[in-house]
């Protein structure tokens, strides 16, 4: 019965390492389907999105069709596909695309008011191109001032709070 839970707890968990790769791949699949969202207004689509952040977050890229194709097709062909990041600050960004699109889901899909999910969207948009173009995470920079202000503790990510884990040569 241990070691079934041990092996229900690795399977139903969040990775403690990511792909940058893979991340940023998915963030411009995102990106292209968001803009496909506000240019045909098919608000159904953000269904598609919030689960697949949803799932990212409870389950890292293991239920996300997203992620799948990401770390299974395209970050293997390509030359660096094995750079590796934290994996808390990915998944604080990844429930904050969950937030965002579940509200403009609601927002378009069960009250009709397009406007929240339109301003929603674009912010999405934008966000998850600086991410998959300049490798630049909001949400894991938020994570990063809320983890200076004591706001998330040190122990959700050792790595994060020390830079110097990572990056040896910063020690000095």
């Amino acid at each position: 019965m241990g070691r079934e839970t041990i092996q229900n707890r690795q399977f139903f968990s969040f990775p403690r390492e990511v792909n940058e790769v893979s991340a940023r791949f998915t963030a411009g699949i995102v990106a292209i389907v968001g803009i496909v969202t506000l240019l045909s207004s098919q608000y159904w689509l953000l269904l598609f999105m919030a689960y697949g952040f949803l799932a990212r977050v409870g389950w890292g890229p293991k239920f996300s069709p997203l992620a799948q194709f990401a770390v299974r097709v395209v970050a293997k062909n390509l030359p660096e596909h094995a750079k590796m990041s934290p994996g808390p600050p990915k998944r604080f960004a990844q429930a904050i695309g969950a937030s965002v699109t579940t509200i403009a889901a609601v927002s378009a899909l069960g009250f009709g008011n397009t406007s929240v999910a339109i301003v929603l969207v674009s912010m999405l948009v934008v966000f998850a191109s600086m991410e998959s173009l300049a490798g630049v995470c909001v949400g894991c920079k938020m994570f990063a001032i809320l983890m200076k202000l004591h706001v998330i503790p040190e122990s959700v990510c050792q790595e994060c709070a020390d830079l110097t884990k990572r990056y040896p040569s910063l020690a000095r």
